[in-house]
C-alpha cells in the first residue's frame, strides 16, 4: 500500500514537470509566482499576507494544470473541431483567467500600499 502511495506522488510530480515543460502559460505563471515570492521577502509581508499569496499561487497553478488536462483530454476525444469541445476548452481557460484576475487584485491590495510607503 505504501508503494502505491509513493507511486502516486511520482505521477503527480511527473504531471508538474509536464505542465511546465509543455505549457507556455504555466511557465509565465511560474515566473510571476517567483517574482511575487521575491517581492514578499523584500517587502516583509505578514504571515496572513503570505498565506493569501501562497493560496493564490497554488490556485492559479492548479487551475492551469486542470485547464491543461481538460484541453488534452478534449483533443483526445474530439480531434476534429466540434463546438462543444471548443466550449469546454474556452470555459476551462476562463477559469484560469478568473482566478488569475482575482490573484492580481490580492497582489495589488497587498503590494501597492507597501510600494507607496517605499517611495514616500
Amino acid at each position: 500500500m505504501l508503494k502505491k502511495r509513493l507511486e502516486s506522488f511520482k505521477y503527480a510530480f511527473k504531471g508538474i514537470a509536464l505542465l511546465f515543460q509543455n505549457e507556455p502559460n504555466a511557465r509565465i505563471h511560474l515566473i510571476a509566482s517567483i517574482l511575487v515570492i521575491i517581492a514578499g521577502f523584500y517587502f516583509h509581508v505578514s504571515t496572513t499576507e503570505w498565506c493569501l499569496l501562497i493560496l493564490c499561487i497554488g490556485l492559479v497553478l492548479s487551475a492551469e494544470a486542470v485547464n491543461t488536462a481538460i484541453e488534452n483530454l478534449t483533443d483526445l476525444v474530439s480531434p476534429d473541431f466540434h463546438p462543444l469541445a471548443g466550449k469546454a476548452k474556452d470555459v476551462a481557460a476562463a477559469a484560469v483567467l478568473l482566478i488569475a484576475m482575482s490573484t492580481v487584485v490580492v497582489g495589488v491590495l497587498i503590494f501597492v500600499p507597501k510600494i507607496l510607503m517605499f517611495f514616500a
